[in-house]
């Protein structure tokens, strides 16, 4: 099992500037790359402080002139908001400047609040057709000519430039969490991303489940739309991860008390019934989610990936018996850089050297 980080810009009040958010982003990737993970994971989000990235791609392009080694993931590109030929050739530039680094991540998107703004009030429910159809597009431009008559886009014959490094495409991951979307990206040629959120290692053996019966189901599809590479899909498992010393019993109360104050911001604007500040929206009060154990840091404790390095290890251990082949620490939790990067420093330092040396040059 591999290990990567997926980190956004963060930023909760102005006493902390956008420059400086950026140049902190900068240091967790250099210090992930040192410490052998493999992948490094921006995701998209639009004018929400909490989660600053309207495009990861000219993020990951400056990473890829600081770094050498680490893949460089697009986690994820929202479907509705790209044409396939923009998704394709910018997508595809990635992988040009950074020398065959590039992996991108697609999903359907979440927030209502985005598509009121980018898609003219369309549900984010419906972003799935989306998705459906801008997948297979994309693999297509990426390898030549291609006319695309669909629901959604219409283009004559086009092709991706410039063409991605890696061949036949560079690797491909849908976030997934209903089976339909597991069955979806192995048919078609991709990996699978999911994240438990809130809930404990049974949705982990759950997912990892869906994504199994997908596989018995679509495993041949995947193999004939990879001749050459992977046999078998890789399976992603992103959860929040905080890891604190032994020596301290109480390390693990900041962390899970930020990474619910995390959830109660995403609760705000998932909820869409406030108009933001400049970008900024207030947590939604502790006092709503009385009733939620699975809000209160007792719980989060225990599910999110909280613990000292010998805790860590052990869910880790269970992670990589059911199958899982790479696990994302994801770093966005409302706590200072200061905090995300000692944790960061004790993951490579005590847990990472329990598990096998990572590929981080390797495709996969």
């Amino acid at each position: 099992m591999r290990f990567s980080l997926f980190v956004h810009m963060e930023r909760w009040d102005e006493s902390v500037s956008h420059q400086e958010c950026f140049e902190n982003l900068t240091e967790l990737a250099l210090i992930a790359e040192a410490g052998g993970f493999s992948t490094v994971w921006i995701g998209e989000h639009h004018s929400m402080e909490y989660t600053i990235s309207p495009s990861p791609l000219p993020q990951l392009a400056y990473l890829a002139a600081r770094t050498s080694k680490i893949r460089l993931g697009a986690g994820t590109i929202i479907a509705p908001f790209w044409n396939p030929l923009r998704a394709a050739g910018e997508t595809a530039l990635l992988d040009v400047i950074s020398n065959g680094r590039m992996e991108v991540g697609l999903a359907r998107g979440a927030y209502q609040f985005e598509f009121d703004r980018l898609m003219g009030g369309m549900s984010a429910v419906d972003g799935g057709k989306h998705l459906r159809e801008l997948v297979p597009a994309v693999r297509a431009l990426w390898q030549g000519d291609y006319a695309h008559d669909g629901e959604i886009w219409q283009f004559p014959t086009s092709t991706s430039v410039p063409k991605p490094v890696q061949k036949p495409t560079p690797p491909m991951w849908i976030a997934a969490r209903d089976i339909s979307s597991h069955e979806f990206a192995v048919e078609n040629g991709c990996n699978v991303m999911v994240t438990p959120l809130m809930k404990g290692d049974e949705e982990v053996e759950d997912l990892v489940g869906k994504f199994n019966s997908a596989i018995a189901k679509h495993g041949a599809a995947f193999a004939a739309k990879n001749p050459g590479g992977a046999e078998r899909p890789d399976l992603m498992v992103l959860r929040h991860t905080h890891v604190h010393s032994a020596d301290d019993p109480e390390g693990w109360r900041r962390p899970a008390e930020g990474i619910q104050k995390y959830y109660r911001t995403f609760d705000a604007w998932f909820g869409n019934k406030t108009t933001p500040v400049n970008g900024f929206l207030e947590p939604s009060p502790a006092e709503k989610f009385a009733d939620r154990p699975e809000f209160q840091p007792e719980s989060l404790h225990k599910t999110a990936m909280i613990g000292t390095p010998e805790e860590i290890i052990e869910r880790l251990r269970h992670y990589e018996a059911l199958g899982v082949t790479e696990f994302s620490i994801w770093s966005d939790n409302s706590l200072t850089h200061e905090e995300k990067k000692r944790s960061l420093e004790l993951f490579i330092e005590q847990v990472a050297p329990a598990f096998q040396e990572q590929p981080a040059a390797a495709a996969h």
